[in-house]
């Protein structure tokens, strides 16, 4: 599905254990131009790279005020977001909420941007979602991971 009227975004993590190595993909598609984003860690969370593969396609983006859909497979980022467990996050300062770092990051980055979480079966017939899956799991695997200091260093809370 490409949302005709703005930007399409698929999304996808993935961790080798949990925690393990992770990684996450990002297929942003606007005007009918795809352009792929990935990034692997040596140390993370599944739920962290699914965060992460969203951060990652709002911080390649120029503009404010775009029409942003995104798909996810993951439960837990789009009912975050479309639930409003976020905004009582927020207000609560993200007390016993794991993976803070991230959501403020994403929070920021959402700001002027209008965006709708659609939710997608994941390994299912969607090509971008698995495109996506391919792009994490990739990276995961890849020879040199970066450093997820919010998880390493316990800035994650």
């Amino acid at each position: 599905m490409i949302n005709e009227n703005g930007l399409t975004m698929y999304t996808d993590g993935a961790a080798r254990g949990n925690p393990g190595k992770g990684g996450y993909g990002t297929v942003l598609i606007w005007k009918g131009v795809a352009k792929e984003l990935s990034g692997g860690f040596r140390l993370t969370t599944n739920n962290r790279m699914e965060v992460m593969s969203v951060i990652a396609g709002l911080e390649a983006l120029n503009k404010k005020g775009l029409n942003i859909t995104i798909y996810s497979d993951s439960q837990y980022v789009v009912r975050s977001v479309s639930e409003g467990w976020l905004n009582n996050w927020i207000q609560t300062e993200f007390k016993g909420k794991k993976n803070a770092d991230l959501w403020k990051r994403y929070y920021t980055l959402s700001k002027g941007q209008q965006i709708n979480f659609i939710w997608v079966k994941g390994h299912a017939s969607n090509p971008y979602n698995n495109r996506c899956d391919e792009l994490a799991t990739e990276a995961a695997d890849g020879g040199i991971l970066n450093i997820d200091e919010g998880y390493e260093y316990g800035k994650a809370v």
